[in-house]
Parts: C-alpha cells; structure tokens; sequence
C-alpha cells in the first residue's frame, strides 16, 4: 500500500468528520435528540481514530535502534487496534448507554425540528466524499481482491480502518436519520432511541472486525501465497542454490518482509564464491518482491537421508563421534 495513499484518505476523513462532529453537536444542542449526541460522539471519536492513525505512521518512520534492531514499523498496527478500543469504548458503548437513557425516558423533539434533518443529511453528504477518497486510494493497490478479501489481507491498516469508518459512518448516519425522522412523525422519542441503539450495535460490530484483523497483524502474518511463490522462484532460479532446505516470512511492518531461509547449496571452492551466490540470490529476492527488505540466507548441504529423517541437512546426519574420541581419550 502506497503510505501517502493512506495518508491523503485519513486527511480526508479527518476533516469531514471535525466539520461534520461539530454541526452534529450543535444540532444536539438545539434538539435534544439521542441519535445527534451519539452520532456527534462517533465523530469525535473517528476524529481522534484518525489523528491516531497519522500518529502512528509517523512514529513508525522512526529508525532502528539497539533496542529496536527491526525498527518501529508495527507501531501502525498498534495504533490501529487502539482505534478499534476506542470506536468500541468511546462510539458504540457510549451510544448503547445513550440509547438505554433515552429509551428510559423517550421525549420527542419539539423545538428546532427541521435542524436535525438538514444536519444529517449534509453530513451524509460530506461522508460519501471522504468514503469515496477511501474507495479511490484502496482501489490503487486492491487489484482484483474483492473488498473482504482487501481488508482482511491487508498488511497496512490504514485504509481498511478508514473505510470501515467510513461506512460505519454513512449506515450509522442513515440509522440516525431514520430514528429522527420518524421521532418527528410519530413525536415518540422511542424511535430516537431506536436509532441511537443501532449505531452502537453498528460501532461494537465494526470495533470488533477492526480488532480481529489488527490482532493477527500484530501477531505476526507471513507473505502472502502469490509473494512466497515469487521468492522461491527467485531462490532457485540460478545456479547458486539447488533447492530450498525450509523458509519463513514474517512481516516486520507493512512494507518491509522479513525472509529466513535455510538453502541447500552446490559444493564451492572458496567462501568468497559462497558469499557472491549468496548476494547474488538476495538480489533476485529484492527483484521479485520488493517489500522482502530483511533476508537471512543460511548455506548447508543437502542430504537425501536427513530430509528422509526430518532434517534435511548434511550436517544433522553426521555419524557421531564415540565419547572417548570426542573427549580426545
């Protein structure tokens, strides 16, 4: 994912929802609606989600340190899975405490009755222009994946967090607008409360996809199929390595892959000839897939026996010596 595709549609959003949050709160003011305060919440709360996500990408460009050896760039995922705490503590909990009270007590708005109206649907307005900045920048680097399948195998959090926002934004929007207009229709404030009780189950719905998929990310995802295949491919496409002994990928950020492999190599007559096949397979590597930043290749001898024994290298196969030998008796 291009970082400053994700970065111009967090901006976006993070101005439409400060512009949309505060004619939220001033509808509320005049209205006493339950869906307008807890729809003025959700926007605060994406704001402050947005303002994370900048936070974290930039905190993530920080270089590696002792303490650090492979830099800071799952920081993104971290502030991405505080996002999900917090559109689930601060957006959906607070709008299902909002929908409980009104619900307790239902009113029907009596006063500035037109506000709430004009306010939601300028906000839905605003809303489709940041979700479309959304749907844009994700379509640069989503391919033929279907938009499941791109949020769930995203690597960089940014974009799928701001388009489950921004759709949880504009249903969430619609929730409200249905349970204002029909307060204004029947004046039974328990459609408010209706309204408001939806957009929270909404908002604990998508905190908690949010949190699933940030999870695995911050435990730790392998290369995609496509990638790994690439790699091998690069391994063994020359004559330096016969075949690949095991490999494993691990992403250390959303653009930078880490490969580990044991390589079975031909028998060579100096360590400066290993060494130019070994660079010479990292390049390849660098070639076919250019987030594999970080590469360990570790050079052995491959033996029929051991593979057949589970090991797969010479060295493991080696008859041991007997102890008297061993200790030099």
């Amino acid at each position: 994912m291009s970082a400053n595709g994700g970065t111009k549609a967090i901006v976006a959003a993070l101005l439409a929802n400060v512009g949309i949050a505060i004619t939220k709160f001033v509808a509320f003011l005049l209205t006493s609606s339950s869906s307008m305060l807890a729809e003025s919440v959700h926007s605060v709360a994406d704001s402050g989600n947005q303002a994370l996500l900048l936070l974290g990408g930039k905190r993530a460009k920080r270089a590696a340190t002792p303490e650090h050896p492979f830099g800071y760039g799952r920081e993104r995922y971290i502030y991405a899975f505080i996002v999900s705490i917090v559109l689930f503590s601060i957006g959906g909990l607070f709008a299902l405490y909002e929908a409980y009270h009104k619900w307790s007590d239902p009113h029907g708005i009596t006063e500035w009755q037109w506000v709430p109206i004009v306010v939601l649907v300028a906000a839905i307005i605003m809303e489709s222009f940041s979700f479309r900045t959304a749907i844009k920048e994700s379509n640069h680097v989503r391919g033929n994946q279907s938009w499941v399948r791109f949020i769930r195998r995203a690597k960089a959090p940014e974009l799928p967090v701001v388009l489950l926002e921004d759709f949880g934004a504009l249903v969430g929007l619609v929730f409200a607008l249905f349970g204002v207009t029909m307060t204004l229709i029947t004046g039974n404030g328990e459609w408010d409360a209706a309204g408001t009780a939806m957009i929270g189950v909404l908002l604990v719905l998508i905190a908690i996809v949010l949190a699933i998929e940030t999870k695995s990310l911050l435990l730790g995802e392998g290369a995609e199929a496509s990638d790994v295949a690439a790699i091998e491919r690069a391994v063994t496409d020359g004559p330096e390595v016969e075949r690949i002994i095991h490999m494993k990928t691990l992403y250390l950020g959303p653009e930078e892959l880490m490969v580990a492999a044991k390589i079975g190599v031909p028998a060579c007559e100096s360590a400066q000839d290993l060494a130019r096949g070994i660079n010479a397979v990292e390049a390849r590597i660098r070639a076919a897939v250019p987030t594999a930043r970080v590469i360990y290749l570790e050079p052995d001898i491959y033996s029929v026996a051991a593979a057949e024994a589970g090991t797969g290298t010479a060295a493991d196969t080696a008859a041991p010596q007997p102890e008297a030998e061993r200790s030099g008796g």
